[in-house]
C-alpha cells in the first residue's frame, strides 16, 4: 500500500492510500479525486489522466514507454520532464509518498 498525494490545480490536496497492484489513476478514481477524468478507463488511449509528477519523484519512476509518450502529445500543456499518465503508473510500496499535481484541465 502506498500513500499518494494528489494536488488539484487550485492547490487542494488529497492524501489517500492506494493498494499495491492498482494504478495511480485507479487510486484517484476510486477515491473520487477531481481532476483525473480517465475517459478511456486506463487503456492508455487518451490523455485525461495526465499529471505533473513532483520533481523529487521523476527519476524514481519507470521510464515512459512509446505508447505513453504518444498519448502525452495530446495532453494539456505537457511538461517534457514531469508529465505522466497515471494509468501507466503501477502502485507498489516504492511509490509510498508519491506526489502528483493535476493540470488546469484534461483534454
Amino acid at each position: 500500500m502506498a500513500k499518494i498525494t494528489y494536488i488539484e490545480h487550485n492547490g487542494t490536496e488529497h492524501v489517500v492510500e492506494v493498494a499495491n497492484g492498482m494504478t495511480v489513476m485507479e487510486g484517484a478514481r476510486d477515491n473520487n479525486i477531481p481532476g483525473i477524468d480517465a475517459d478511456c478507463g486506463g487503456a492508455c488511449a487518451c490523455s485525461t489522466c495526465h499529471v505533473y509528477v513532483h520533481p523529487d519523484w521523476v527519476a524514481k519512476l519507470p521510464e515512459r514507454d512509446d505508447m505513453e509518450e504518444d498519448m502525452l502529445d495530446f495532453a494539456y500543456e505537457p511538461d517534457p520532464e514531469r508529465s505522466r499518465l497515471t494509468c501507466q503508473l503501477k502502485v507498489s510500496d516504492e511509490l509510498d509518498g508519491l506526489i502528483v499535481q493535476m493540470p488546469e484541465m484534461q483534454i
